[in-house]
């Protein structure tokens, strides 16, 4: 009998655990690292333990210091939540030898679907549909080179443990197929313990579509409908939804028949994931069985109304599932977007930095869900995955769902560092998108033919007007940080404002009853824009103002000497610019910054080495993404100040190289 779960794993997976296991009466253990010490999953949970520095390595991925926090706290049952140890086998079994009840399959379970390769040649004995590839022992580079050309481009290059997009490289020729093996061994290595790799043929223009299967011990086994997750970024998951679009009631059913046998077929028992991929003639072949929960859990949550993780502790405790197949029926229609900490107008890049402001509270209607584990005033590391939140949404229908999630994006910005909130929205507004005719491979396709969805969002006018008008309001009424000197009795002035690298100069006058008149250029009739209402927070808040007779609401928060506006889940800062130079503004190509906080994975030079503009110098890995660094100019590497595994911070200095304009 289960009595305490300690749950091995951080942020929204784990407070979502902790609320479930809380609301069945059971007493609930958090870990953390060094760097989580003030994560909310740590207060939220009855008891907490670290287990070690801000690594993974070092903390949520050691098996013995988890085991010792459950033996310190009482803790007879371990929930692994996803990532990290949720699908290591050596995990499970170390759960079993010490007496602790793992919350997920077997050993076995984990150790045939597991291994990718070996998965897939057990779906084929159980006959269950799989893409064509190389599941062969043999790693070495020349086998594999030659196996990918007899079977074709464009192919994956994939890693035969782990998940999450780790460990596989999208191949299109020749040419890039050696770099392929190379990066994807090494961060499979890195990730999972285990550069093993196989090959897979892609299947163009496809959809990822996948089952969400249950089994208990009592030799019940069922599928509760399909995720489609198709809309994805560099094999990563973007946006989630249930139903699928293009997926009939009829294949629904052929798929989930296809799911319970594979489950059934290596007597498989919790919860667990059967991942297809559908081709344009609606043929579906298995990828993997992820055997643990999914991220995407809440969307089948939300249209069958059941609770995944009480019936993941149900089932652990002994009990048999609650229903059988004939009894699952689904209503409506939900989507799940992921809230990462990344830049979608620079390459996804992952941000780091602290939160300022999270307040998802403001967005939480009926059928509206957050997940998150994150908290205003916390930080996001470069240490984990760059996923903060999730958001999820249920309505009647899909276009309800679609216009819920607009909203709900609108309503929980995120303030202090970049993400993709804004590019989430417009992605669930695209014409492909609504008309369900999203590919796995279609986001990366956009970046590279530069589709305008992939562009930042400019400041409107308006915005320009309303920043004004609070910088001029703000400081007249003493509340803003101001950068100029001016007297009192100035009553209108010239107000420039930077947002993006863009200057301009406003001419403001504050007037009586809130109204500030801003002129946008001296070509141009000033506009009376009237502040209503500030926000109640001292840094802000919900702004209410009117503009041409049409009365609006804008978040716009202070945050230092920056003035934040979100519109429409686009943030737009806004900073009065200082009549002093910025030294530090102008880039010095001489000097190879690190353009993310994270890990040194590659160095490609060395001092002495001539490089070319474009070439890529040094590699940095960060929140499961390798990010180049690349000479700005050509010229000659002077030092190196990095090696491989280091750990840096963005913006610092990793290499120097004297330009070629300044040999002599």
């Amino acid at each position: 009998m289960l009595t305490k779960i300690l749950i091995a794993n951080r942020g929204e997976i784990a407070c979502r655990v902790i609320r479930t296991a809380r609301k069945l009466g059971y007493r609930t253990v958090a870990v953390y690292s060094q760097a989580d010490a003030n994560a909310p999953h740590v207060s939220l949970a009855d008891e907490a333990v670290c287990i070690g520095p801000a690594a993974a390595s070092e903390s949520y991925l050691k098996v013995d210091a988890l085991l010792d926090a459950a033996r310190r706290t009482g803790a007879n049952a371990i929930h692994p939540g996803y990532g990290f140890l949720s699908e290591n086998a050596g995990f499970a079994q170390a759960c079993a030898d010490a007496g602790v009840t793992f919350i997920g399959p077997s050993p076995e379970a984990i150790r045939v679907m597991g291994d990718k390769a070996g998965a897939k040649k057990e779906m084929i004995k159980a006959g269950v549909p799989t893409a064509p590839g190389y599941l062969g022992a043999d790693q070495n580079d020349d086998t594999l080179i030659a196996e990918a050309k007899r079977l074709g481009y464009p192919l994956l290059v994939k890693a035969v443990s782990g998940g999450g997009g780790r460990g596989m490289r999208l191949v299109h020729q020749d040419s890039e197929l050696a770099q392929a093996i190379t990066s994807a061994r090494r961060e499979a290595q890195s990730a999972f313990g285990d550069g093993t790799l196989m090959l897979e043929r892609l299947v163009e223009n496809g959809r990822h579509i996948e089952i969400q299967v249950f089994a208990d011990g009592h030799g019940n086994a069922v599928y509760i409908g399909e995720r489609d997750c198709t809309a994805q970024r560099r094999r990563q998951k973007v946006i989630e939804e249930s139903p699928s679009p293009v997926v009939s009631p009829a294949l629904r059913k052929a798929m989930g028949d296809s799911a319970v046998l594979a489950a059934k077929s290596i007597n498989y028992c919790g919860a667990g994931t059967i991942e297809y991929i559908v081709d344009q003639e609606l043929n579906y072949y298995f990828l993997e069985m992820n055997t643990r929960l999914q991220v995407e859990h809440p969307v089948t949550e939300m249209i069958s109304g059941f609770d995944l993780v009480e019936w993941q502790l149900r089932v652990a405790d002994g009990q048999p599932l609650p229903v059988t197949q004939d009894q699952i029926t689904y209503t409506g229609h939900a989507i799940e977007a992921r809230l990462y900490a990344e830049d979608p107008y620079t390459g996804f890049a992952p941000q780091t930095g602290p939160i300022a402001w999270w307040r998802p509270a403001a967005a939480l209607y009926d059928g509206v869900r957050i997940d998150d584990g994150i908290r205003e005033g916390g930080e996001v590391s470069p240490h984990y995955d760059p996923m903060v939140a999730k958001l999820i949404v249920h309505g009647r229908d899909r276009a309800d769902a679609i216009r819920r999630l607009i909203a709900t994006l609108d309503d929980a910005p995120l303030l202090g560092l970049k993400n993709n909130a804004r590019f989430l929205r417009d992605l669930v507004d695209h014409q492909r998108f609504r008309a369900g005719t999203m590919t796995t491979t279609l986001i990366d396709q956009w970046q590279t033919d530069g589709e305008a969805l992939l562009n930042k969002p400019q400041a409107p006018e308006d915005a320009w007007l309303l920043a004004a008008a609070l910088f001029a309001a703000r400081q007249a009424g003493g509340q803003a940080p101001a950068r100029t000197l001016r007297a009192d009795s100035v009553t209108a002035y010239d107000l420039p404002l930077v947002h993006e690298g863009e200057r301009r100069t406003l001419r403001t006058r504050p007037d009586a009853n809130g109204v500030v008149h801003v002129q946008p250029s001296p070509t141009e009739a000033a506009k009376a824009l009237r502040l209503i209402d500030q926000g109640a927070d001292i840094r802000g808040g919900l702004v209410r103002y009117e503009l041409n007779g049409v009365q609006r609401k804008v978040l716009a928060v202070q945050l230092g000497t920056d003035l934040h506006l979100v519109i429409d889940a686009a943030t737009f800062v806004f900073t009065e610019a200082s009549p002093w130079p910025d030294q530090n503004a102008a880039q010095d190509p001489s000097r190879a910054l690190a353009p993310v906080a994270g890990t040194v994975a590659q160095v490609l030079v060395k001092p002495g080495d001539t490089v070319a503009e474009g070439q890529q110098l040094l590699s940095i890995e960060a929140m499961k993404m390798e990010m180049w660094l690349t000479a700005q100019a050509a010229g000659t590497v002077k030092a190196v100040h990095a090696k491989v595994g280091d750990q840096v911070q963005a913006k610092a200095l990793l290499i120097d190289i004297e330009l070629e304009t300044n040999k002599d």
